[in-house]
């Protein structure tokens, strides 16, 4: 498959003030709905991981999800969503971060995952680093392994990627 960084960029649009003043919302409905440019991001997501034996993908609400689910069909993995609070219907294990706009949580059913499982959370935009720190705090609290974090962006001047630790990433686009 053919790989055009630039097209991905051009059908990424930036959107000011968005959802708060100051920050900078990178909006990917236009790839989304190219089939080729959707289907290049999806294969880039997932190549780094294709010999890793992954046996979960974990999607975090809400884009995470968009592009989690087809990520786990490529990996041939279940796929979890780690979802915002109140939205699942089990007992849940929760955990609350900061954002760099507020502090938000993420839930996941306690039975989702556990020992033996190898996990590749996937996430569209690494901005600060708070949201997949707590996803990855999640999943090992389940008993399961991090494997990796895959995300479609990443935004270097945030420094999230510094505050992922040892936690192996990979973005598809850096910003």
């Amino acid at each position: 498959m053919t790989f055009d960084a630039a097209a991905l960029r051009r059908a990424i649009r930036d959107v000011p003030d968005f959802p708060k003043p100051g920050i900078l919302f990178k909006d990917i409905t236009g790839l989304l709905i190219d089939p080729a440019l959707f289907a290049q991001a999806i294969h880039a997501m997932a190549a780094p991981f294709e010999r890793e034996r992954i046996s979960h993908v974990v999607g975090i609400e809400s884009r995470g999800f968009i592009l989690g689910a087809p990520v786990a069909l490529a990996l041939r993995a279940g796929f979890v969503p780690m979802r915002k609070p109140g939205k699942l219907p089990s007992a849940v294990e929760r955990a609350e971060y900061g954002l760099e706009y507020g502090v938000d949580a993420l839930e996941v059913h306690r039975d989702a995952l556990g020992a033996g499982h190898r996990v590749l959370i996937v996430d569209d935009v690494l901005a600060t680093g708070g949201t997949a720190r707590a996803a990855c705090e999640l999943v090992k609290r389940l008993g399961a392994e991090v494997v990796a974090c895959a995300f479609l962006i990443e935004l270097d001047a945030l420094g999230g990627g510094a505050r992922m630790g040892s936690v192996r990433r990979s973005a598809v686009l850096r910003c």
